[in-house]
């Protein structure tokens, strides 16, 4: 058994040349979406496409989410919807408790809290739970879904925000979140056999403190998150590439 990924998106929210920020996580032949950006049915499609792996909502089994804001929340409704009409199953949310407590009536309630679900009929009420499963992240421990164990840490970001640890397969591989540079985030990323960290402007990770790290960690860090014009072919420190299959 291997652990393996593929960024579906690697860039920012202001981004015009890549998607949003978002992982496909495979082991055992289960799909883990690391957040869930829209349009996020045809982000899959496109890195089916490149990296020959097949991608839909029917491998997906569940989405480990890591915060609310849009470019990393806002493929839930329709990647909920797709699973509620065609696939007629509920979605598995994983996600800290702090980052679920807004994501209905924050988020999501609007387009979703109201469903016609036979024509002539008129709406009915419709809660989280009609949509999702959750399975809460926890700081003290890890929880495990499938072949993945998760661990999870806060961030510093505008809102509540987690960083993980997934392990499968005797792998590990880390994903920083949303960030401003961190050196204790750092140290507790680098237990990881591979380390993804975002880089960016303003309350993010200037690249200069990651690359001004020692080597050995540069050397198993690959960056996500990254403006549009960031100079990836000049960086000491590997930029993910947009649909590309990577082990970890």
């Amino acid at each position: 058994m291997s652990l393996s990924f593929i960024p579906l998106g690697v860039g920012d929210a202001f981004s015009a040349l890549h998607y949003s920020s978002c992982l496909a996580v495979e082991a055992e032949d289960q799909v883990l979406l690391i957040d869930c950006p829209h349009p996020i049915r045809k982000m899959m499609r496109e890195a089916s496409e490149s990296s020959g792996v097949p991608l839909d909502v029917e491998r997906v089994s569940a989405v480990a989410l890591t915060h609310l804001h849009a470019d990393h929340a806002s493929g839930l409704e329709s990647l909920a919807y797709f699973s509620f009409f065609v696939l007629q199953r509920k979605m598995e949310l994983l996600a800290h408790p702090s980052i679920t407590r807004r994501l209905w009536e924050g988020h999501l309630a609007a387009g979703m809290e109201c469903l016609i679900e036979e024509h002539g009929a008129g709406p009915s009420d419709k809660h989280f739970e009609d949509y999702f499963t959750h399975t809460p992240l926890h700081l003290e421990r890890a929880v495990r879904h499938g072949p993945f164990e998760i661990e999870c840490r806060f961030t510093y970001h505008h809102v509540p925000t987690t960083a993980f640890r997934i392990r499968a397969g005797g792998r590990c591989l880390g994903y920083s979140a949303d960030t401003a540079f961190d050196e204790g985030l750092i140290a507790w990323l680098s237990e990881a056999d591979l380390v993804i960290h975002e880089t960016n402007y303003g309350v993010h990770t200037p690249y200069e403190k990651l690359a001004a790290l020692p080597e050995a960690t540069r050397a198993k860090m690959r960056l996500i998150h990254y403006p549009d014009l960031f100079d990836a072919s000049g960086s000491v420190i590997e930029p993910l590439a947009q649909g590309r299959r990577y082990t970890v």
